[in-house]
Order: structure tokens, then C-alpha cells, then sequence
């Protein structure tokens, strides 16, 4: 049984087939990554995963449970959370706060015992901020802690967004572009974080991205798509060789 599954995946935008029939496997624990030329139907496959679109056909099945009709403000209880290709944080609070706010996924007191502050409430809040203070120290995020989001540079700000997605201690994290404007540097540490987060943390990773040498480098299956339909699947190495990925999307 596969930990997450895609099967005939389809949605219509009046009489455009944005994904039209995509099906994949990811195993536990591997980076799948989905590539493909703009409009190609990349993040309308994450939005139909993490539940922002409603899909026309086909199936989602995470751990052997169909999720295809699960209410978007369950997802991240079931342990999918994702980044976005343009940032969505906080600006004008502090990054320790925006990560905080992730937290909320776990939230199990009332409003009644919130409101009297219950040794509960204590122990819970607690539990939070160490959860926090984890991801902050994993992504040598600690200098930026108390600063306001938007007196940060964008590349720290990328980090932040993905320091977020962590926090809510997901099993499966969706990347949206994570290597979309940075700098070769910045890039290069991206990838450091991404195997890490695979190998340390053991967190299996669904990620849509263009930089073909982050694909290379962090990919263990990768899947092309042209017009919302597949093209090739298999190794970095071997998608990237197949002729109709080199004419749709490389430019051969």
C-alpha cells in the first residue's frame, strides 16, 4: 500500500481540463517531485490535495484513507501540510508568532478552560513554544526569532514559510516551488534542508519546482506534466531524457 496516492486525477475549469487524469504513487519517507512547463496543472495538484479545489474526478487516498472529499480544515490534523509559491505569512508579526500560529492545527482546549488558563492550558502552551523552538534551532532560524517578518530579507522569509509547514508536525509536506527566488546560495541550502528533512526528520516530501539541478539533486521520482496530463515518470535522470519532456519542457 502506498502512503499517498493519486488516481486519475481530473478538474475542469469551465471546458479546460486543468488535470486531466493524473495518477501517481509517493512512497514513505522519498521526495516526489512533480515538474513540468507554466501551466503545466503543477499547484492546481496541490491546491486539489491540500482541498482548496473541489476535483471533477479521481481519487486521493494518504495512508489507505480516501481524502478526496475531506473538508480543507482537516487536512493538516491528518498530517499534510504545504508551502506557497508566494509567501503567506504574517508581515507585521514576529516570526516566533508565525510559527506559533501553526500550532493551532493541535489545539485541544476549550474556550472556557483558555479563558481561566488551566494548568492544562500551561502544560499545552508549553508543549507549543518547545515544538516551535525545535524547528527554529533545525533550520538556524534563532537570530530571526523576534523579528517582525516583514524587516526580513525574502530568502529568510522562504525559510520561515517552510519552518511553518514543519510546525505543524506534518508526515507529509507539499513544496510549492520552494527554490522560486532565491540566489544560488540560497538555493543550494534549500536542498540541505529538504534532504534533511527526509533523512532526519523522516518526513516524506511532495514538491512542485522548475530548478531541475534542486530536482536532481533532492529527487527520488519525478513526474512531468504538459497541458494537465503526464508526460513521463520515473528518475530525475530518466524524465529528464525522455524526448517529450525535452520538447515540452526543456526545449529540445
Amino acid at each position: 500500500m502506498s502512503f499517498f496516492k493519486v488516481d486519475q486525477l481530473s478538474i475542469n475549469f469551465g471546458g479546460i481540463k486543468a488535470v486531466d487524469g493524473v495518477s501517481f504513487d509517493v512512497d514513505k519517507g522519498s521526495v516526489f517531485t512533480i515538474i513540468g512547463p507554466n501551466g503545466a496543472g503543477k499547484t492546481t495538484i496541490f491546491n486539489l490535495v491540500s482541498r482548496i479545489y473541489e476535483p471533477s474526478g479521481g481519487r486521493l487516498v494518504f495512508e489507505g484513507n480516501d481524502i478526496t472529499h475531506v473538508p480543507p480544515h482537516r487536512v493538516a490534523k491528518l498530517g499534510i501540510a504545504r508551502t506557497f509559491q508566494n509567501i503567506e505569512l504574517f508581515e507585521h508579526a514576529s516570526l516566533l508568532q508565525n510559527l506559533l500560529l501553526a500550532r493551532h492545527a493541535h489545539k485541544q482546549s476549550s474556550f472556557f478552560s483558555e479563558l481561566l488558563f488551566l494548568p492544562s492550558v500551561r502544560r499545552m502552551e508549553v508543549e507549543h513554544r518547545e515544538a516551535v523552538e525545535k524547528v527554529i534551532d533545525f533550520l538556524d532560524l534563532q537570530q530571526y526569532r523576534e523579528s517582525l517578518i516583514v524587516n526580513l530579507p525574502y530568502g529568510v522569509r522562504k525559510v520561515t514559510e517552510l519552518a511553518r509547514a514543519l510546525c505543524t508536525n506534518p508526515k507529509l509536506l507539499l513544496l510549492d516551488e520552494p527554490s522560486s527566488g532565491l540566489n544560488v546560495e540560497e538555493t543550494e541550502d534549500m536542498a540541505f534542508w529538504i534532504q534533511d528533512i527526509k533523512n532526519l526528520l523522516g518526513i516524506t516530501v511532495l514538491m512542485v519546482e522548475h530548478d531541475m539541478k534542486l530536482v536532481s539533486a533532492v529527487s527520488d521520482r519525478v513526474l512531468a506534466l504538459n497541458y494537465g496530463r503526464p508526460l513521463a515518470q520515473g528518475s530525475p535522470q530518466e524524465v529528464q531524457s525522455h524526448p517529450e519532456v525535452v520538447r515540452a519542457y526543456l526545449g529540445g
